[in-house]
C-alpha cells in the first residue's frame, strides 16, 4: 500500500510542477531521468533477476520509437496510443528474440543482442518513410491536455506515469512465484530446470515485459526531440546506460535500477550543463568500473554491508 501512495505522490508532485517552476530545462532534464529510470528498470526484468545480460537494449528502445512515429505519420494516433502501440511492437520483438537467442547462454546471448540492433538499425536507416538515415522532423500537438502550458511539461507527466508503472511491474515480479523462478534461472538455470522451474517460459516472459517496457520508454522519443534518426534512437548511450544504471544501484532488488537511474541521469544532466555532454561517456564508465570493482552489488549491497559491519 505504501508503494502506491508513494507513486500516486509521485504523480502529484509532477502534475503540480508547472505551478510552481517555469523552467523549461527542468522538464527536458526531468524527461530523460525518468527514461532511464524506465529502461534500467526493463533491463534488470532480464538482466538482473534472470542474469542475460542485453546488449541490444537501444534496439527495443528504437523500435518503440519508429513504431510510434510510423503510426503518428500514418494516422496522427494520440500519445497514448503511440506508446501502446510502441510497447506491443517492442514486446513482441522481445518475444521473438528470445524463442531465437533464449537457448543461448552467457556472453553467446549478449551478443547475439548485439547484432539484432545492428540488423533493425541498417533496415530502419533504409526506410524512406520513417526518413532514412537522414532521419525525420516530427510536428508536436499545438496544445498540451489538461492544465499543462507547453508539450514538454506533458511529456514529463507521461514518463513520470510509464516510470511508476515499469517500477511497479518490477516490484511485482521479484515478489511474486515468477521472481523466484528468475533468481533460480540466474543462479543455476540447469538445476532450475531439473527442480520442475519453467525456465524457457520464464524467460520467454521475462524477455517480453523488458522490451515492452523499453518500447513504451522511447515512443514518446521522437515528440519529445521533435526529430528522430537512426543513429539517435540507436544510440549505444541507451544500451550502456541500460546496463551500467542497474548494476550501479544494485541487481538485486526493484528498488537499485531506480536508484542506479536517478543517481546516474541527474550527474548526466548537471555534467551537460556545467562541463559538456561529451563527458557523459566517461562518467559512466568510471561510475561503472568503481562499482564492478569496489561494489560488485551496487549501492544496495555497499549499504547492507555497512549496515552488517555495524551491527
Amino acid at each position: 500500500m505504501r508503494f502506491f501512495t508513494g507513486g500516486l505522490i509521485a504523480l502529484a508532485l509532477v502534475a503540480a510542477a508547472p505551478l510552481v517552476v517555469r523552467q523549461e530545462y527542468f522538464y527536458f532534464a526531468g524527461f530523460v531521468v525518468l527514461q532511464f529510470v524506465v529502461l534500467a528498470t526493463a533491463w534488470n526484468v532480464l538482466g538482473g533477476f534472470a542474469g542475460y545480460v542485453n546488449f541490444g537494449s537501444g534496439a527495443f528502445f528504437a523500435v518503440g520509437a519508429y513504431s510510434a512515429v510510423a503510426l503518428y505519420k500514418a494516422v496522427a494516433l494520440p500519445l497514448g496510443l503511440q506508446i501502446l502501440v510502441g510497447a506491443s511492437t517492442a514486446g513482441l520483438l522481445g518475444f521473438g528474440v528470445g524463442l531465437l537467442t533464449l537457448r543461448l547462454r552467457g556472453i553467446f546471448f549478449s551478443i547475439a543482442t548485439i547484432a539484432i540492433s545492428i540488423i533493425l538499425e541498417t533496415a530502419v536507416a533504409n526506410w524512406p518513410y520513417v526518413g532514412g538515415a537522414k532521419g525525420l522532423p516530427i510536428l508536436r500537438p499545438a496544445e498540451a491536455p489538461l492544465h499543462f502550458g507547453n508539450y514538454t511539461e506533458w511529456l514529463l507527466f507521461v514518463m513520470a506515469f510509464l516510470a511508476v508503472l515499469a517500477v511497479a511491474a518490477a516490484r511485482y515480479i521479484q515478489l511474486s512465484w515468477i521472481g523466484r523462478g528468475l533468481r533460480a534461472i540466474r543462479d543455476n538455470e540447469g538445476a532450475a530446470e531439473c527442480s520442475g522451474v519453467p525456465t524457457l517460459k520464464l524467460k520467454l516472459f521475462a524477455t517480453t515485459v523488458s522490451g515492452a517496457l523499453m518500447g513504451a520508454a522511447g515512443a514518446p522519443f521522437a515528440q519529445y526531440l521533435s526529430f528522430i534518426e537512426p543513429s539517435s534512437a540507436f544510440s549505444l548511450n541507451y544500451a550502456v546506460n541500460a546496463l551500467a544504471m542497474p548494476i550501479i544501484g544494485g541487481t538485486a532488488h526493484w528498488i537499485g535500477p531506480v536508484i542506479g537511474a536517478v543517481l546516474l541521469g541527474t550527474m548526466q544532466q548537471l555534467i551537460t550543463v556545467t562541463i559538456s555532454s561529451e563527458m557523459n561517456v566517461l562518467l559512466v564508465g568510471v561510475m561503472l568500473v568503481f562499482f564492478v570493482v569496489a561494489a560488485p552489488q551496487g549501492i544496495l549491497g555497499l549499504v547492507a554491508r555497512l549496515r552488517q559491519r555495524r551491527g
